[in-house]
């Protein structure tokens, strides 16, 4: 008799277990990829700060309006300017010193009133020193050192006010109102005024150099 071969059937399982198995990893790989795009980031966001432009808020000094091109042309001040040009080769005496200190007082008086500056309270006590009262001692004799005292008193007022008013209406004319306070310094309360006769008239031309271009 002829032996039949019966060929024996290979196991399908394990076939249908590496599907499952390819199945279940692809399941596992999209659940995992669609968590990973649930979860935010962890990357901390910076908020950025508005960018503002400040501008610069700048405080400026008051301007100072000049005068010095302003003509004002004041009798009373051309009046001391010529009296102290004209009497410069003049002898020194307390009659001269007492007439330019009044005239001082009057023109300084006059050029703070016309640009509307006040000096009235100083040009009153440098009149005093030209006055009736001061005046007599000044003249009286011409060898009290007290009259150099006076004098560089009512220099030193003067001298003060015309800076003052400088630095207020005239700006530019800084170094006219600097020589003439130097001129009144030099001035010596304690010598014989006419032991220092240049050092007096020397401040009477400095005075009337400042008012001349203030005028």
């Amino acid at each position: 008799m002829t032996e039949i071969k019966i060929e024996k059937k290979k196991p399908v399982w394990p076939w249908v277990l590496a599907a499952l198995v390819i199945i279940v990893l692809l399941l596992l790989a999209f659940y995992f990829y669609d968590r990973k795009e649930e979860v935010p980031a962890l990357v901390p966001t910076v908020q950025e700060a508005p960018v503002t432009t400040e501008v610069p808020v700048t405080t400026e000094a008051p301007q100072t309006t000049s005068l010095i091109n302003v003509r004002e042309n004041n009798s009373t001040v051309a009046d001391f300017v010529s009296f102290v040009e004209g009497s410069r080769n003049m002898e020194l005496d307390h009659t001269y010193t007492n007439q330019a200190l009044a005239k001082l007082a009057a023109a300084t008086s006059a050029m703070a009133k016309e640009v509307n500056y006040d000096v009235q309270a100083d040009m009153d006590k440098v009149k005093e020193y030209a006055g009736k009262e001061y005046a007599g001692k000044i003249t009286e004799n011409t060898y009290k050192i007290s009259h150099a005292d006076s004098i560089r008193s009512a220099a030193d007022i003067s001298a003060g006010a015309l800076q003052r008013l400088q630095q207020a209406k005239y700006p530019e004319l800084a170094q006219e109102a600097l020589k003439l306070q130097t001129a009144s310094e030099a001035i010596k309360p304690d010598v014989l005024t006419l032991s220092q006769k240049d050092a007096v008239k020397g401040f009477f031309d400095e005075a009337a150099d400042l008012l001349k271009k203030m005028n």
